[in-house]
């Protein structure tokens, strides 16, 4: 795999640049992790054609179009963004061509192809001869075997952004060599199925701490690695939708003594502030431990340390959930391979 960055400026000076980016977020924080590619691109290339995607529509849907995002990166690069509604390549093809340079281009929600989610050939070769080269800067979504993830490296000269050779190099370190004690915070919903990607990740763990809506169903967790919580806050129907205080205490203890902390989903239902009580206490926890590399990952987590104003006392925040649980046990993520196996 190479990097946007080490390549030459004159090689991308009279070249088409395809940027991947995902826009599959509450708000725009992916988007600005993204705003320095955007950035130098629009600075090195002829001109720049954005490919994004939100949401997983089955047609196309007004709320999940794309076009409110050119005022948004517009504003915060300064340039005009043209949006570009229909999927007509020979068109689009022919308005990029006659454009003037330094142009910027954003085309429409992707999934609103059919194509897109079943990684279509045809489409993967119609997105590639709108440019030159391809940037993948939509680390969060490079676990899916999407068309313009997985198979449009065939067809173009391929690297991996700025904000994506950030994931790769941080997310290594764990991948690599974690210092240890690790601990890991598993909630949010889906548990038992992160729990089973990061199975590779076990014999590194000192303990996976477990939070999150699996207490609202059966399960079976018999590692010693695992700790459960052993009290809830509950609504009166017995919905478990909080840490109990206990279960905090628990948990602070172990997060105090980690060398490595990496927290993927919420501790409790978030969709009422009444029971980010649970979250709250242990990202101040996290946050407290001055020696342990701390990295926290998917769109939920990320936007509930951004509301409690924690985000920054993180070592690094991954754009990705379970590309960044899938990345660092160890598992192939169809993005990075594509990368590895690009046209050059």
């Amino acid at each position: 795999m190479e990097y946007i960055r080490n390549v030459k400026s004159k090689k991308l000076k009279n070249k088409v640049c395809l940027l991947r980016l995902d826009f599959n977020a509450e708000d725009d924080w992916r988007l600005e992790a993204s705003l320095p590619t955007i950035k130098y691109l629009s600075k090195h290339c002829e001109s720049v054609v954005i490919l994004g995607h939100k949401g997983r529509p089955k047609k196309r849907n007004k709320a999940l179009s794309l076009a409110p995002y050119t005022k948004i990166i517009s504003k915060n690069i300064k340039k005009k963004v043209s949006f570009i509604e229909d999927f007509n390549f020979q068109k689009i093809k022919n308005k990029i061509d006659e454009s003037s340079r330094g142009s910027i281009f954003l085309l429409e929600n992707l999934r609103f192809l059919d194509g897109e989610s079943k990684n279509d050939e045809k489409l993967a070769k119609n997105l590639a001869c709108l440019g030159n080269i391809y940037i993948n800067e939509a680390f969060a979504v490079s676990h899916r075997k999407n068309a313009s993830i997985a198979t449009i490296t065939k067809y173009i000269d391929s690297y991996a952004g700025l904000e994506f050779e950030k994931e790769i190099k941080n997310l290594s370190k764990i991948f690599k060599n974690p210092k240890k004690p690790l601990v890991i915070v598993i909630g949010g919903n889906k548990v038992s199925g992160k729990l089973e990607t990061i199975k590779p990740l076990y014999k590194k763990t000192y303990k996976i701490l477990v939070g999150g809506s699996i207490y609202n169903s059966k399960f079976n967790l018999k590692s010693s690695k695992f700790l459960l919580a052993p009290d809830f806050i509950k609504k009166d129907n017995g919905f478990v939708c909080d840490l109990g205080p206990t279960s905090r205490s628990n948990f602070c203890k172990i997060l105090e003594k980690a060398k490595t902390i990496i927290w993927n989903g919420p501790l409790g239902e978030i969709s009422e502030r009444c029971y980010w009580v649970g979250s709250d206490s242990v990202a101040k926890c996290i946050s407290e431990n001055k020696k342990a590399f701390k990295i926290a990952g998917g769109g939920e987590t990320v936007m509930l340390l951004k509301k409690l104003k924690l985000d920054k006392k993180f070592d690094f925040i991954s754009t990705g959930g379970g590309a960044m649980l899938s990345f660092i046990s160890g598992r192939k993520l169809a993005g990075i391979e594509a990368l590895n196996r690009n046209k050059k």
